[in-house]
């Protein structure tokens, strides 16, 4: 994890599915839990899922405040 990465977190809209154009922040943990069971996709869209869902799972979301102010 790099501060990048948490920038992309704030910023990066969901590229496709049912959340599509939703921020990676933004999305539902049962959203993310679903991803974590069936397998992230690959690619740097999948790291940053895999991520949010840590951050997510581990009630640390609020983290990522400072940075949606910016």
């Amino acid at each position: 994890m790099s501060p990048e990465d948490l920038q992309r977190l704030v910023t990066l809209g969901m590229p496709y599915g049912k959340y599509k154009g939703h921020l990676i922040a933004d999305l539902p943990g049962s959203y993310l839990n679903w991803f974590a069971r069936k397998g992230f996709p690959p690619g740097e869209i999948g790291r940053l899922l895999a991520l949010m869902q840590e951050l997510d799972h581990n009630g640390l979301s609020f983290l990522l405040d400072p940075l949606r102010k910016r």
